[in-house]
């Protein structure tokens, strides 16, 4: 990254779009935050995709800068893992810039892709630009699933049953926000593993045990979040939007 003066340095407003710096160089991301932070970004930076999978679990990031080179897993499979449950926009900033290199940077489920070194002020506008189209393209967000008497918010990730709040493990609200997200949709035990960071294909069970005694009437013969054999498990609720 050459050094470059901010275009604009004025408050960061409240609604300004949040993006995700995750590289394992200490100077470049903070410069990142420095320079995009006073071009209008609001910006969070991770050192490593382990931290940044933390931090999306948490925060809904507006777009996501990923250094293709870290220590343990790359961003070409965060990016992957990403992709597979989010359409959230993904620029790839790497020193790797032969066309095979990007050329799997988008296969992989990039974006954009910009090789170091590189101008910031054309980073900064290629981030608007991601942005920009992400919000004409982006679907309406699924805000309710209704399931008896359950009503399940994907938005707050509040679960309610006849109108009183049902507490839900910060474990159980990710599952069920992934089944809001995919309604109909049936998901292994692998990949409800690596989807929400889990080590044991057994802890998903034992997530969606608790998660039927709260949703269904009957555990034992479940009406919506139903197992599919030899598959892995679907949520079918009576109603979603």
């Amino acid at each position: 990254m050459t050094e470059a003066k901010a275009v604009n340095s004025g408050r960061i407003a409240a609604d300004s779009p949040h993006l995700l710096v995750v590289d394992d160089d200490a100077r470049l991301r903070s410069l990142l935050q420095r320079y995009l932070s006073a071009n209008g970004f609001r910006v969070t930076a991770a050192a490593d995709a382990a931290e940044a999978r933390t931090l999306i679990k948490s925060i809904d990031f507006d777009c996501l800068v990923l250094d293709v080179m870290m220590p343990g897993e790359s961003g070409l499979d965060l990016s992957s893992a990403l992709r597979a449950q989010s359409l959230v926009p993904i620029l790839m900033l790497t020193a790797r810039g032969e066309p095979e290199d990007r050329i799997e940077g988008l296969e992989r489920g990039a974006d954009d892709y910009l090789a170091k070194p590189f101008e910031p002020r054309e980073l900064a506008l290629r981030l608007a630009a991601l942005i920009r189209r992400a919000h004409v393209s982006r679907p309406p967000a699924l805000r309710q699933l209704v399931m008896g008497d359950c009503v399940f918010d994907a938005e707050r990730g509040e679960l309610t049953r006849a109108g009183k709040r049902v507490k839900l493990t910060g474990s159980e609200a990710q599952l069920l926000k992934l089944f809001a997200a995919n309604v109909g949709r049936a998901f292994s035990r692998s990949e409800l593993c690596s989807r929400l960071s889990i080590a044991l294909e057994r802890s998903v069970d034992v997530q969606v045990t608790r998660l039927r005694r709260k949703i269904e009437e009957d555990q034992k013969l479940p009406l919506y979040l139903q197992t599919v054999r030899g598959v892995g498990y679907v949520l079918i609720p009576d109603h979603a939007g």
